[in-house]
């Protein structure tokens, strides 16, 4: 015999109800649709920032050295003696009529960088500026921005490590974007190996000057100020405070 619908099957009152978590949660529920999108999207974020530390790396592990150089003049951002040796060394070759030695410690003089690259009094006393007035890449580049400014210079050569080439590239030229900037890597023999990702402390070098590389670029794209990175215009360094590098 064929038993009809129990009175518990077919009255609405007595159908459980679902919890308020099973609703929300269900399969086809706005709320998982939206929390699978935001996975999806966080996923692609994901991909492309380390897609683009990738790319980054590879682009500084294959720098080079330019086989002629020529320019109006050299700048060299501080941050090792190596990149100051090079500089000076190219200025004596004649790439360049003047050098600009920018971010110079202010307790460092002309005279002991001259001894330390074994060049001529001579040389530095007529080609060889000293800035002391930047505390930072940006200031590096407004250091520079001015001075190019006061000599009247179209191009010039930057002279600095090869994984902060890309990130003095696009500060200088954000500061003088009317001055032709050729890059003259300083290529550090660790960061030119293949198997540079080996190496922690170099892997950690990397991606510290690539989040500062994307932290400049979205600050341009939002418009947003970068201060000037210089010493005479910190309050800090005013007020005899002594600036973290």
């Amino acid at each position: 015999m064929t038993m009809g619908p129990t009175t518990h099957e077919t009255d609405p009152e007595m159908v459980p109800r679902r919890s308020l978590a099973g609703r929300l949660f269900a399969r086809n529920s706005p709320l998982r649709r939206g929390i699978r999108v935001v996975l999806v999207l966080v996923l692609l974020c994901a991909a492309v920032f380390f897609g683009g530390f990738l790319w980054f790396a590879d682009s500084v592990a294959s720098l080079a050295p330019p086989a002629k150089v020529a320019a109006d003049a050299i700048v060299v951002l501080t941050g090792g003696y190596q990149r100051i040796d090079q500089a000076v060394e190219l200025l004596r070759e004649g790439a360049g009529k003047r050098l600009l030695i920018s971010g110079v410690h202010p307790t460092t003089t002309a005279s002991q960088i001259r001894k330390m690259t074994q060049s001529s009094a001579n040389l530095f006393s007529c080609c060889v500026d000293m800035g002391y007035d930047a505390l930072d890449t940006t200031g590096n580049a407004n250091e520079t921005a001015r001075w190019i400014h006061d000599h009247g210079y179209g191009s010039v050569l930057v002279v600095t490590n090869n994984y902060h080439m890309p990130r003095s590239l696009h500060e200088l030229r954000r500061s003088s974007p009317a001055t032709e900037f050729v890059a003259y890597p300083v290529v550090n023999s660790d960061l030119k190996r293949k198997n540079w990702f080996t190496d922690p402390n170099v892997v950690r070098t990397m991606f510290s000057e690539y989040i500062k590389v994307v932290v400049a670029e979205a600050r341009d794209r939002a418009g947003m100020g970068a201060g000037t990175g210089l010493r005479t215009d910190d309050p800090a360094v005013k007020a005899g405070v002594k600036p973290t590098l």
